[in-house]
């Protein structure tokens, strides 16, 4: 009985061993980090991806970066929060997307 129990528990080990090894990796983009830095150069447009912000923090990130009143905030299907905001006495629309990136439009 405790060969049959150990080969078994060999081959339910191995099995998870190569099915982790064989999957893609988590950013399948270089160019594209999960994080921003300081050193990370701006992007031309937001990056599509799984948002986490809450509505509250995609609001407070946008004000962070210069923007006052932040209005029409909504998260579209690429998990890019969208708003118009105002900065420098001038309305536009701004955009935050998943790496924490403010960026006008």
């Amino acid at each position: 009985m405790k060969p049959v129990l150990l080969a078994g528990f060999f081959a339910l080990a191995a099995s998870a061993a190569f099915a982790q090894t064989s999957a893609p990796p988590a950013n399948p983009k270089p160019s594209t980090p999960a994080v921003t830095t300081t050193s990370t150069p701006a992007p031309e447009a937001p990056a599509a991806g799984h948002n986490s912000f809450t509505m509250a923090q995609a609001k407070s990130r946008i004000e962070a970066a210069g923007y006052t009143n932040v209005s029409s905030l909504t998260k579209d299907k690429d998990g890019v929060w969208r708003a118009m905001a105002s900065k420098g006495g001038t309305s536009s629309n701004v955009s935050l997307d998943y790496q924490g990136n403010v960026l006008p439009k």
